[in-house]
């Protein structure tokens, strides 16, 4: 390309712009899309290395398959930002993340080529054979096209989804993207020609010479002569493993090679009619040095400098309550030989690389499988050691039967640390930890703790350590602390014991959770206002220290509840009990201050908790109209 010549890239707004190029200008349109990627997230941060990884993928779909028509589901989403520079969202490709901008994942209400949104992994197949089907219901022929990463292939659902796909027989296309594993000049050359000589025409008819034969050798002769073909392939390409499920296993081959990509696409467009899986190799930051090299392949990142490779740092102030729990649980398992951990794929994310550290042969990472995850700690509870099933609030919400039936009912007492609860920031309500109380707390005998700051997450990790008669959840924000004091091991709580943080006498402010520091700025606000107020920190949303709050009910005028968590969480358990206590009656007026009863846009998390109401101005106003006052302290 010389300088008068206009980059490609500039030519394409949508895929039907793409598909008007030349097959052999590809290369150069993979190449500036490359670029406009790294050039993009350096200045908003994200996930990048997932999408480097399938930019030659992106442009050989969009250019084989007549999407929007034909359907495209990516699985998670990380990988998507090539797919949305592509589709018409090149424009706003710096906002990503950023309020009011693009979304991270993909989002059906973005643009007309997101059909599925995402954000958890491993739910693509699924909902890629539900449109199969709705497709064949109504007499379509568009084509379904499924992009799976080979570690959202570890879960269950995915498998659930391939075995009835399978069984339907429904024409559905499932890409494989494998960027775990490398693939050698030669045996790419050899992969490429068996994938075009396997997705061609001669062989997948010859997947269908057992039905063909039905009607005249019976099912089972059927179901022998289908079986004698696709082992006797399996010998040739590989694959058996899909292919007793029923997909038709094309690969592996390299997935940066447009060459070898475009010509097996067209043919199991042309020429599939069942379910096919393509197995394609990656490479996961591909193109870009500095996310090759790096351990993770920059899987998320901080906004960087693109010559360096050098991410912004965060202010080195207090410690993030990620590290103070790992460092705190790694205490523990010093002194007791029987903590183990266990994590569903997301060793760094939780803090447990630093525990399988200090303790390698301690540490299960199970893939991403949170049901698997919780009911193998429950087996290892039932055994007598102390598991911690370290999982984030939004995907613990994957594994809510486990929980209930295998640790609940049985009573076993599974350690649950709950990482990102309340509001994240950029990763949006997909990733937003709002519901984790409301769903545990309803739970016969369980225990479920909120750290005020990161000292109570160390008082909580050891209480928890101790805590045996029964399953027990501390939960704790994305994020630093506020830069308090550390003891250098907790200490173990009393089960159900609040502690009072400052007396009053006019307004009771009860927080669950590290809300409690704009409680105790707007205490000292009212208290300027002439409202004298008690700030408490409940530690526990159960069980409830009842004795405290029917002492802030009878000697108080209001009582406001502040937490991080959707209604239906620890606000909702205060106001039982006062009901059943009688404790309304008496004039006593309750507000209930909890995360907005919506799915909440990604933004700077201040900026979020401010628009709740949960911030110090939030918490004033809510006391002042419970009073019919109108807000008198300016700084508020």
């Amino acid at each position: 390309m010389t300088a008068l010549e206009t980059p490609l890239l500039d030519q394409v707004s949508t895929p039907a712009d793409l598909r008007r190029l030349k097959e052999s200008d590809l290369s150069q349109l993979a190449a500036e899309l490359r670029a406009e990627l790294v050039d993009a997230v350096s200045q908003t941060g994200g996930h990048l290395g997932a999408g480097l990884g399938v930019v030659e993928l992106t442009v050989a779909l969009h250019y084989v398959f007549d999407t929007p028509n034909d359907r495209l589901i990516w699985d998670v989403g990380h990988q998507a930002y090539p797919h949305k520079i592509l589709t018409g969202r090149r424009d706003r490709i710096r906002t990503l993340r950023q309020e009011h901008g693009l979304s991270g994942f993909t989002r059906r209400s973005e643009s007309e080529y997101d059909p599925f949104g995402a954000a958890h992994s491993s739910t693509s197949i699924s909902a890629g054979l539900g449109m199969a089907a709705a497709r064949d219901l109504s007499g379509g022929r568009n084509n379904v096209i499924a992009v799976i990463g080979d570690g959202a292939m570890s879960a269950g659902m995915a498998y659930d989804a391939m075995n009835n796909a399978g069984a339907l027989d429904a024409r559905l296309i499932v890409i494989l993207n494998d960027n775990d594993m490398s693939i050698a000049p030669p045996t790419g050359a050899m992969s490429a020609y068996l994938a075009r000589l396997a997705s061609g025409r001669t062989y997948l008819g010859l997947r269908d010479v057992g039905k063909k034969l039905t009607a005249y050798l019976g099912k089972r002769m059927d179901r022998a002569i289908t079986r004698a073909v696709e082992h006797a392939r399996g010998y040739v390409t590989g694959g058996t493993l899909f292919e007793e499920l029923g997909f038709y296993h094309i690969g592996p081959i390299d997935g940066h090679n447009l060459e070898h990509l475009i010509p097996v696409l067209k043919n199991v467009r042309d020429n599939a009619d069942g379910p096919v899986l393509i197995h394609v190799v990656t490479k996961k930051g591909k193109g870009y040095a500095p996310a090759e090299e790096a351990s993770d392949k920059y899987h998320g990142v901080n906004k960087f400098d693109v010559v360096t490779g050098a991410q912004a740092k965060a202010p080195a102030n207090a410690p993030a309550y990620t590290r103070i729990f790992a460092e705190s649980l790694v205490r523990e398992a010093r002194e007791d030989d029987r903590i183990v951990a266990v994590t569903a794929a997301m060793p760094s994310g939780t803090g447990l690389d630093l525990f399988g550290e200090a303790f390698p042969q301690r540490i299960f990472d199970v893939g991403i499988a949170e049901q698997h995850a919780v009911t193998f700690a429950a087996g290892m509870a039932a055994e007598g050691l102390k598991p911690f099933c370290a999982i984030y609030s939004t995907f613990l919400q994957r594994a809510y039967d486990q929980v209930v039936h295998d640790v609940a009912i049985q009573k076993l007492p599974v350690r649950f640390p709950i990482d990102r609860a309340g509001f994240v920031g950029a990763d949006g309500p997909t990733h937003c930890g709002a519901f984790d109380v409301a769903y545990l707390a309803p739970l016969p005998d369980f225990v479920v703790m909120a750290a005020a700051d990161e000292a109570e997450l160390r008082h909580m990790v050891r209480t928890a350590a101790a805590y045996d008669e029964g399953p027990i959840a501390f939960r704790y924000p994305r994020g630093n602390g506020v830069g308090v004091e550390m003891p250098e091991r907790g200490s173990i709580l009393e089960i159900g014991k609040a502690r009072v943080m400052r007396e009053g006498s006019k307004v009771a402010l009860l927080s669950l959770g590290t809300r409690l520091r704009d409680c105790l700025l707007a205490a000292e606000e009212l208290g300027a206002a002439g409202l004298s107020a008690t700030v408490v920190d409940a530690r526990f949303a159960k069980p409830l220290d009842e004795d405290l709050i029917r002492r802030l009910a009878r000697a108080h005028e209001v009582l406001v509840t502040v937490e991080e968590g959707s209604i239906g969480g620890f606000g909702s358990h205060v106001l039982h009990f006062l009901a059943a206590q009688g404790l309304l009656e008496n004039g006593l007026k309750v507000r209930t201050l909890t995360l907005p009863d919506a799915f909440t846009e990604h933004a700077k998390p201040e900026k979020m908790y401010a628009d709740a109401g949960l911030d110090c101005a939030g918490i004033m106003r809510t006391v002042f109209a419970a009073l019919g006052r109108e807000i008198r302290a300016a700084r508020a």
